[in-house]
């Protein structure tokens, strides 16, 4: 939830800018006086709120996570350079079109819209793919769906969105009570899946029966009951839930589970961390698949 932007996007000032001398990075940077210019604002509220602003866009920082949007193929809105940071243009400037918006902001204005504790002096405003939950039910044989259950630790969500991606996840379902996936740690956690890997919001329990309509096995991880991890059946059409920190999966769910997948472990380790299980699992079905 991919590629770069072609040539003729890039003005020809931004793809000969490394050759320019440093001391004119900025040149093509507006600079940005006060708290209250419009893009600033919206730029501090989606990280605030870690969601989509009204019109489709999110918030991201750093070098890396701005890099791959641009090679996800995200439009961008608006690009941000902290002042003392500037010269990070001449690496990103030339790889964005021409209608982007390029801004140059003071070390402390730039401080109060974004969250990060050591911000690396770079953020835009990105549109995220959409997709429908019927987008990711037809993917549904191009590899195992994910289903998270309440995950609310930003790290664990970004793994298991890192891991879908890297082991050929189909898509992924965020079910109520899981945190946001615009979430500034998850999106740096999951390293930038998160832009690539199809992902919906939608209540699990309502999901069940189309899961069940298009013939898709229910399985979910377990910490201390359930079939051991290489006598499980892995095949496609399969929906992998991944229950919450602590508690797991409600009751509810877990009654409607075809099987319970157990990760054999050390007795003296009481469970494993949700996105290390999930990746675990993952890994064995796409080494089943190959």
């Amino acid at each position: 939830m991919c590629c770069k932007p072609r040539a003729n996007q890039v003005p020809a000032r931004r793809r000969n800018m490394k050759g320019t001398a440093t001391g004119n990075s900025g040149q093509w940077l507006r600079p940005v006086e006060g708290r209250h210019n419009p893009l600033l604002k919206e730029l501090r509220q989606a990280f605030a709120r870690a969601e989509l602003t009204p019109d489709g866009y999110c918030a991201i920082e750093g070098v890396r996570i701005v890099e791959e949007a641009i090679r996800s193929g995200l439009k961008f809105r608006a690009l941000f350079f902290r002042a003392s940071a500037a010269n990070k243009a001449e690496r990103l400037l030339p790889q964005i079109a021409a209608y982007v918006e390029t801004l140059r902001v003071s070390d402390k204005l730039f401080a109060s819209a974004v969250p990060s504790e050591t911000p690396q002096g770079v953020a835009a405003l990105v549109r995220c793919k959409s997709h429908s939950l019927e987008d990711v039910l037809e993917r549904s044989n191009a590899g195992p769906l994910l289903a998270i259950a309440g995950i609310q630790d930003p790290g664990n969500l970004g793994t298991i969105l890192r891991s879908g991606e890297a082991f050929g996840a189909g898509g992924v379902i965020l079910g109520e009570g899981t945190v946001s996936p615009f979430n500034t740690k998850v999106i740096r956690a999951s390293a930038g899946s998160v832009f690539r890997l199809p992902a919906v919001a939608a209540k699990l329990e309502e999901t069940i029966p189309k899961l069940r309509d298009r013939g898709i096995r229910l399985l979910a991880t377990s910490s201390h009951k359930g079939t051991p991890l290489g006598d499980a059946n892995l095949a496609l059409p399969v929906a992998i839930f991944v229950g919450g920190e602590g508690a797991g999966l409600t009751r509810e769910l877990a009654a409607k589970m075809d099987e319970f997948v157990a990760i054999p472990h050390s007795p003296q380790v009481e469970s494993l961390n949700a996105g290390v299980a999930a990746s675990i699992v993952l890994y064995e079905a796409a080494s089943r698949r190959r």
